[in-house]
């Protein structure tokens, strides 16, 4: 969020960062839901077969094991027992959870790339402005 605040100019958007994170997570865990119910129908043997052989499973379930444990300490209380230091580390776990979900989207797309280009794109851009210097009031 900090990176979109910073390139729109937009310091409204900082009080939105929990709320989009949670909305990133419901999206994934509906995702997940109907892989494992419409897809495998809670066959585990096979979902777990499946996350092994094919490499885009693999990424995305990856990238919903690190919006786990950022949606499960979203909360201030949260931020408070883990501290800062550590709670703000394990945060920076949402960049490995937003490329892996892109490579995820990339891997699954058989013939018409543009789409998970587009977002592979987006992130790149917005990861890119995190190592920019935070621009000074003038």
């Amino acid at each position: 969020m900090t990176p979109a605040r910073r390139l729109l100019g937009a310091p409204a958007l900082a009080p939105y960062r929990r709320s989009f994170g949670l909305v990133a997570f419901g999206y994934a865990c509906l995702h997940l839901a109907i892989y494992l119910v419409l897809d495998w129908g809670f066959d585990w043997r096979a979902i777990l077969e499946d996350v092994a052989e094919r490499p885009y499973v693999t990424a995305g379930a990856t990238a919903f094991l690190c919006l786990a444990p950022l949606a499960a300490t979203s909360t201030r209380s949260a931020q408070r027992r883990l501290g800062g230091r550590r709670w703000r580390n394990l945060h920076r776990m949402a960049y490995v959870a937003a490329a892996a979900a892109v490579v995820h989207f990339l891997w699954l797309v058989k013939a018409d790339l543009r789409e998970p280009l587009i977002y592979a794109g987006v992130l790149a851009t917005l990861l890119g402005a995190r190592l920019l210097p935070p621009r000074r009031a003038s």
